[in-house]
C-alpha cells in the first residue's frame, strides 16, 4: 500500500450481527498480526437486538477497533440504499487505504468488492467469505438468475473467495477469484460449549419443562428460511404431551407461528423463548435438536447443538449434509417433509441417544474454532506477503 505506518484492515458486512457472531476471532487474528482493524456494517436495521449492537460497538472501541455505521440493507432490491452504502464504503476505503478488506454477506460482499476496485490496483487485498451462496442445488430460478451473475461479476474483484461448505467450494471453482479456499465453517468453541456447568433441572423449571419431559430445541430466526413450521406440524403428529418444543429466536413470523401453535392445540407443548443470551444453557437442558431450515451455508446453531452432544433431526440441504450423516448423528429429511420429521423425532424420543450424541461431539472437533482460526491466520498471512 501507499500509506505509511501501521497496516490497516476493514471487516465489513451488511449487518453488525454478522460480525458480532462470526468475526470476533478474525478481528483478534488481524490485530495480533499487527493490523489496525476497522469494522463497517448496518448497526441499526436488520439486527435482532439494537441494544446488543450498541454494546458491541462499545466493546470494539475498548479493543481499539473503530466502527462505522453504513445503512446497508439486507434486501438486494433496495437500490437507493445500496448506492448510498457503496459511496460511503468507497470513501472509507479511499481515506484509510486498507491493506485488507474482508467482506461478508451477499449485499455487504457486493458493495465492498465494487467499492474496492480502484483500491485493489493500489495493493488492497479483498477477501470474501461466502456464508452460503444464494444459488445452490434446489434453489429457485430467480435465485440463480439474480445472484449467480452478480457473484460471477464480483468474483473478478476478489483476491480470496472463502467457502465454508463443500457444495459452495465446488461451485466457486467455476468463478473468477484469484484464489478459492475452503475452511470448515466459522468455527465453534467446542470446549466452551461442553464445559459449562448448569443446573438443568432449574433451567427446565424456569421454562416450565418437567424433569420427565422430552425437550426438542430449535435456535434461529422466526423466518420462512428457518422453516419452524415443519417442526411444529411434526410435533402435532407426536401424541405424547411430555414431548415439548422450545424455539429460541425472534423474527417476522412470530405471530404467524404462534397462531399455528394455537390452531394445532400445542400451546402447552411449544415454548417461544424469544431472543436469548443463554443458548449454551438451553442446549444442555434439552434432549435433542430440530433444524428444518430451507437454506444454510454451514449452520452454527446446528454445530453448537452437536458440540454439546445433542442428536438432531434436520433438513437434507447444503451445509447440513456436511455435518450430519443420516442414522449416525441424527436423521435427515427434506425440509417440508412433516411426516419424516415426525418419524425422526419419534425415533429420538424412544431410542438411546448417547451414541448419536457422541458421534456429533467427535465430529465437531474438525469444525472447532482453533482449526478454523489456524486456517484463517494462514490466509491473512498469505495475502500480507503477496
Amino acid at each position: 500500500m501507499t500509506h505509511s505506518g501501521k497496516r490497516t484492515a476493514l471487516m465489513i458486512a451488511s449487518v453488525g450481527t454478522m460480525i458480532d457472531s462470526f468475526n470476533r476471532d478474525n478481528i483478534r487474528l488481524l490485530s495480533g498480526l499487527g493490523y489496525e482493524v476497522h469494522v463497517a456494517a448496518n448497526f441499526v436495521e436488520g439486527n435482532p437486538s439494537i441494544s446488543r449492537m450498541e454494546k458491541f460497538r462499545q466493546e470494539l472501541e475498548q479493543q481499539g477497533v473503530n466502527s462505522f455505521h453504513i445503512p446497508m440493507p439486507r434486501n438486494p432490491y433496495k437500490f437507493g440504499r445500496i448506492i448510498t452504502s457503496y459511496k460511503m464504503v468507497k470513501k472509507l476505503v479511499e481515506e484509510h487505504q486498507y491493506d485488507i478488506v474482508h467482506c461478508h454477506s451477499p449485499v455487504g460482499g457486493v458493495v465492498a468488492r465494487l467499492a474496492c476496485r480502484k483500491a485493489r490496483k493500489n495493493g488492497t487485498k479483498v477477501l470474501y467469505t461466502a456464508h452460503g451462496f444464494h444459488f445452490f442445488k434446489g434453489a429457485s430460478k430467480t435465485a440463480w438468475l439474480v445472484y449467480y451473475p452478480i457473484e460471477k461479476m464480483c468474483s473478478y474483484f476478489t483476491d480470496v473467495l472463502i467457502t465454508i461448505n463443500q457444495e459452495d467450494h465446488q461451485r466457486a471453482a467455476g468463478l473468477h477469484a484469484k484464489r478459492n479456499v475452503y475452511i470448515p465453517g466459522v468455527g465453534v468453541n467446542t470446549e466452551e460449549f461442553r464445559k459449562i456447568e448448569i443446573n438443568t433441572a432449574k433451567k427446565r423449571a424456569q421454562l416450565g419443562i418437567a424433569e420427565g419431559d422430552f425437550l426438542f430445541i430449535s435456535v434461529g430466526e422466526l423466518s420462512h428460511r428457518k422453516n419452524h413450521e415443519t417442526a411444529i406440524r411434526a410435533l402435532a403428529k407426536i401424541e405424547d404431551s411430555t414431548c415439548k418444543y422450545l424455539i429460541a429466536g425472534t423474527g417476522p413470523l412470530d405471530s404467524q407461528l404462534k397462531q399455528l401453535v394455537d390452531k394445532l392445540g400445542l400451546k402447552e407443548r411449544v415454548i417461544f423463548a424469544g431472543y436469548r443470551s443463554d443458548i449454551k444453557e438451553l442446549l444442555h437442558a434439552s434432549n435433542a435438536f430440530v433444524f428444518p431450515s430451507i437454506q444454510e451455508g454451514l449452520p452454527v446453531a446446528l454445530m453448537e447443538a452437536m458440540a454439546v452432544g445433542l442428536p438432531v433431526v434436520c433438513s437434507r440441504i447444503r451445509g447440513n449434509v456436511d455435518l450430519v450423516e443420516d442414522g449416525q448423528g441424527g436423521y435427515l429429511y427434506t425440509p417440508m417433509d412433516v411426516d419424516g420429521f415426525a418419524e425422526g423425532m419419534k425415533k429420538l424420543v424412544h431410542n438411546e441417544l448417547s451414541s448419536m450424541g457422541m458421534v456429533n461431539m467427535e465430529l465437531m472437533e474438525k469444525f472447532d474454532i482453533r482449526t478454523v482460526n489456524t486456517e484463517m491466520e494462514k490466509i491473512y498471512r498469505s495475502v500480507a506477503t503477496n
